[in-house]
Order: structure tokens, then sequence, then C-alpha cells
């Protein structure tokens, strides 16, 4: 089944210019950089997300997959989704299935955009996994965004040789960490540095308490996002026993693992920690604001050396004081970070952050102002600009 919802009669500025965009996860209401950057370059181009194949099994033995919702309404009506059919799986065990399999999904989404009335296509891939897509051909121009260290190992291990591959072959390079840039710039010159952002106004807007966390009493020390082992359960276990006078609150899914789930449960079960569970894009930007101090407690190893949190700029976009581990990506923020490593260093930083001076108007404005330059709406016409250039076009203003 093939949903549009390209509407009759919606031009993006480059109407002519159709992107497919090979996502790894299926459109849902928790939106990542790629919700929100693929939903804004349809401002300026014909936009087709394409949700991944179901695997072969999958495909045989169930219904398909219902279509997720967004949590807001799409910045334009020139934005496709494009579920494979039943019949176009995905396929690991033969190559010439697997491409055969790929071409014919790929050629199903650009058709989208021709009907739209594109003549320019570009192919838009968000994973190292859709190396094989660069075959299929009939494209103008193709581009790779690097959102993450896709090994997602604790040491530091080399540029897998089908990413590398990848990172040579395309156009065009985004890369949203600097870290990233120094292991991954050096395969193609065209590789360009867009960190993560913010949806500005949503996280800065006042908004009433969540009820979930109106009876919490303050101080607050705050997280949003997912409760993963990439954060720093040690110091945490330590951290919070020592303070029981300080309401540690997390917002977010579990991506629990056996090696941190006894350690969540353990927490959890003190009264001054408090699990709020899952919540939608829009309803996580609303925490921030009525915490005392927002925490980014993530450990050092070779994973987090390469991430940007997203959460960074939504903090910062919210004017609440700021606290996170010394990574590489947040010591550029230093001026509106307050960034620790040890346990005495956290628990001093946190003390800082309660202060009257970091309260203040002014350090609240600088956090602010930050954010507004990493507002998503800005990116992304960093991106589309590179776009249009690459394509000898010239972007016009929106």
């Amino acid at each position: 089944m093939q949903k549009v919802l390209v509407e009759a009669g919606s031009h993006p500025l480059l109407s002519r210019v159709g992107i497919v965009a090979l996502v790894d996860k299926p459109w849902s209401t928790r939106w990542m950089p790629e919700h929100q950057i693929l939903s804004r370059l349809s401002r300026y181009f014909h936009v087709v997300w394409v949700n991944p194949a179901r695997d072969w099994r999958t495909a045989i033995a169930g219904p398909p997959w219902s279509l997720g919702g967004t949590t807001r309404p799409l910045s334009t009506p020139a934005f496709a989704l494009y579920e494979p059919e039943i019949w176009l799986p995905q396929c690991w065990r033969y190559d010439w299935l697997a491409e055969w399999l790929v071409a014919t999904r790929v050629r199903r989404a650009r058709r989208l955009l021709a009907r739209a009335g594109c003549d320019r296509f570009v192919i838009n891939l968000w994973s190292p996994h859709f190396e094989r897509t660069l075959a299929t051909g009939g494209f103008d121009l193709s581009c790779y965004h690097i959102t993450d260290e896709y090994t997602y190992a604790d040491d530091d291990p080399p540029v897998p040789a089908g990413e590398a591959r990848l990172l040579a072959s395309v156009d065009h390079v985004f890369v949203v960490s600097p870290a990233l840039l120094e292991k991954k710039g050096g395969f193609n010159a065209h590789t360009e540095f867009i960190p993560n952002g913010v949806d500005y106004e949503a996280y800065a807007r006042e908004t009433p308490e969540p009820d979930d966390i109106a009876a919490i009493p303050h101080p607050r020390i705050g997280y949003t996002g997912w409760i993963k082992k990439q954060l720093d359960w040690d110091l945490l276990r330590q951290l919070i026993p020592r303070h029981p006078e300080w309401s540690f609150v997390f917002v977010g899914a579990e991506k629990l693992v056996p090696e941190i789930a006894p350690m969540v449960k353990r927490l959890a079960s003190l009264p001054n920690v408090h699990f709020l569970g899952s919540k939608s894009s829009d309803e996580l930007a609303r925490y921030p604001q009525h915490f005392d101090v927002c925490i980014m407690p993530y450990r050092q190893d070779g994973y987090t050396k390469y991430i940007f949190p997203v959460k960074l700029n939504e903090y910062l976009a919210s004017g609440r004081p700021t606290v996170g581990t010394r990574i590489r990506s947040l010591e550029s923020y230093a001026d509106v970070v307050i960034l620790a490593t040890t346990l005495d260093e956290w628990e001093t930083a946190i003390f800082r952050a309660l202060s009257h001076d970091t309260g203040s108007a002014l350090s609240r404005e600088a956090r602010c102002e930050v954010a507004r330059r990493h507002d998503w709406e800005l990116l992304t016409r960093r991106v589309a600009g590179s776009i249009a250039e690459r394509l000898g076009l010239e972007l016009p203003d929106p």
C-alpha cells in the first residue's frame, strides 16, 4: 500500500526537485533529527519518506504495519510517506534478490515524486545499511546524513568497510558532531558539519506543569530522553542517595538491557526518584522548563564521544540551568552548560546550577540565544541550501 500525503496544488519552493529519504525507522510520534529535517525540507522540495521494508518472515506471517502519525501537522503538504508493499520485504540472504527488492522500492518511491511533477531527484540516506541503494541509479544527487556512531560500540572501532565505501561514493555528507566529522570527514571532500537542533518555539513557550510532575517537590533535577545504557548509572547510583532533598525526574521511554535493568529498578524504588515513562515529542517539550536543573549524565566511552545530544539545545531553549558530562560535543558549550566528570564534580555542578547566578535573567537569555541559533528551521535551510547548490540551483527565500 502507498499512502501519498502530497496534496494537489502543493508547490514547494523548488517544486521540480524530489527527495527519496531512506530511513531505518518507521514514521512515528517520537521525532528524531530525521523527522525534524525531512518534514522541513518539504518546504523547499518534494520529499518521500520511505518506511523500512518488513522482514520477509514478518511480511508473510503478520498483518501490514499500521502507519504512525505525527505529533504536529507536517510543515507543508509536499510530503509523501511510502510504506513498501507486502511483496517487497527486506531480504538479507540472497544478494541478487535483495538488490532487486531495494531497486524496486526506490523506483516506486521515485515514481511518487515524478507524479508530483519532479524531474530532478535526490536520494537521502540516513543509515549505512542503505549502501546498496546507490546502485539503483536514476538520481541527480546522493546524500548521506550521519546522526550517530552506528557501530554503537563502547570502544572506538574503525569505520566499517561498508560505511567507508558509502562515504566515498555519495555526493554529499552531513554529519552532526565534531568527533564524527574528524572520524568520517576524510572520506569525502563534500562533508559538512550540521549539528542537531531544537524546535525552539516548542521548548521556549511557557506551558502549565504536566500533571505527573506537579506534585514532585523542588528542587527537581531532570532528564528527558531515552532511559538507556549510555547514561552513567554508576554515577547516578552514588549521587542520588547523597541528596534526598533533590527530586530526580526521568522522562522518557526505556531501552533497558540486562546490564542496567536492576540498577534502574533499584533507583526507581527511592522516594526522591521519579520515572515518568514514555512521552510523545510534543509532550516531552513541556517538561524541561519545570526542572530546576536539566542534566545529561552520559558515560564517557568510545560511543558517547561521537554523539551530539538532541536534548542539549532543547534544555537550553527552556532557559533552565544545565549540567552535562564532559563529552566532546559539549565542550564547545561550556559557557552555557556546566560540565562535570567525577561524582564530586557533579555534586558541585548541581549546587552551582541551583544558585541565583545561573538562574538570573542574563544567564537564562544566554542559554536561549544559543538554542535560537540551533533552531531546526535554520539548520534545515542550511541542508536545503547545500542540496540546491550541488544541483546548480539557487535556493529561494521561504
